[in-house]
């Protein structure tokens, strides 16, 4: 997030640039079990997911998700509301920001983030 809105500094700072962009950066798991490092040792079934009700009803305003790699995506199909999820006009799987989602090339990946967070 640091080259698309220059969100640098103390986490604060970085929230706040972010928000200045009207970008909400949010997981969709409040809380998980994973005994490795890897997404695919996430357990769904041991997952706490956010209160997106709370979140979509204070943002109504919100009409598209992009999510950071296939897992995010699948998480939110499997773990969210139906009724939440049809809140939602338009969602985009982006590659995964991680370094281990190393087949796609860096620059690659920073210019479909731009790509989803700057053409409308």
């Amino acid at each position: 997030m640091a080259e698309l809105v220059a969100a640098e500094g103390s986490y604060e700072r970085r929230c706040l640039a972010l928000t200045q962009h009207g970008i909400a950066l949010w997981d969709v798991l409040l809380s998980s079990s994973r005994p490795g490092s890897m997404d695919a040792d996430i357990r769904p079934h041991e997952s706490e997911v956010n209160d997106f009700d709370r979140f979509f009803t204070a943002n109504a305003q919100i009409t598209r998700i992009g999510f950071n790699g296939q897992t995010a995506a699948r998480l939110f199909r499997q773990l969210v509301d139906q009724p939440l999820q049809d809140r939602i006009q338009s969602r985009v799987v982006l590659p995964s920001t991680s370094p281990a989602y190393a087949s796609m090339p860096y620059a690659q990946k920073l210019e479909r983030w731009r790509k989803f967070i700057f053409v409308h």
